[in-house]
């Protein structure tokens, strides 16, 4: 259970962004939920994670990927509860998600991208300083503007996490 009580969504300060999330998304997740304790956070929250979702060029394979790989380290069961479908929508096959977390022991379950990008994963996610060497790699697969989506999406799915577990939202939460 939730360290706190999830936002009361029917409060007036609330209704134009839980109007506007359930227009994009159909329903207000518990993450949001918790969020609307805020009004401000929660907007900002939901323009950045608007943004790294739906209006970057990463690809949504790598992009979620790299969700399912920050959800593991971090042990962040319902982030991983909520990006499996998309995961797998957006191309991720099961044997990935599978070997996801020993992925250096599977490597032909994944190419030489995914490989160097899960590397990457890995220490922004645990390590924070990233090496030279797994910085170049990474490089190598992408241009400026891929490179600072792919590293704004560690840093964003790290800030979800850390927070999920943190305020402890699980996905059998029932906020009501």
């Amino acid at each position: 259970m939730a360290r706190i009580p999830y936002a009361d969504l029917t409060r007036e300060e609330v209704l134009p962004l839980v109007q506007k999330i359930e227009a994009e998304r159909g329903e207000v997740l518990h993450l949001y939920r918790m969020l609307m304790h805020s009004v401000p956070v929660a907007t900002g929250w939901l323009g950045y994670l608007t943004a790294i979702r739906q209006q970057c060029k990463l690809s949504a394979a790598l992009r979620e990927l790299v969700i399912m790989r920050v959800a593991h380290i971090n042990g962040a069961p319902y982030e991983a509860d909520q990006h499996k479908p998309f995961a797998l929508k957006a191309g991720v096959t099961p044997e990935q998600l599978e070997a996801l977390a020993n992925w250096q022991d599977a490597p032909e379950v994944y190419d030489a991208v995914q490989r160097d990008v899960l590397a990457y994963t890995d220490a922004m996610t645990r390590e924070v300083h990233v090496s030279d060497a797994v910085a170049s790699a990474v490089r190598a697969h992408f241009d400026h503007e891929q490179l600072v989506e792919l590293t704004a999406t560690i840093a964003a799915y790290n800030m979800v996490s850390r927070f999920l577990e943190a305020m402890q939202i699980h996905s059998d939460d029932q906020p009501d």
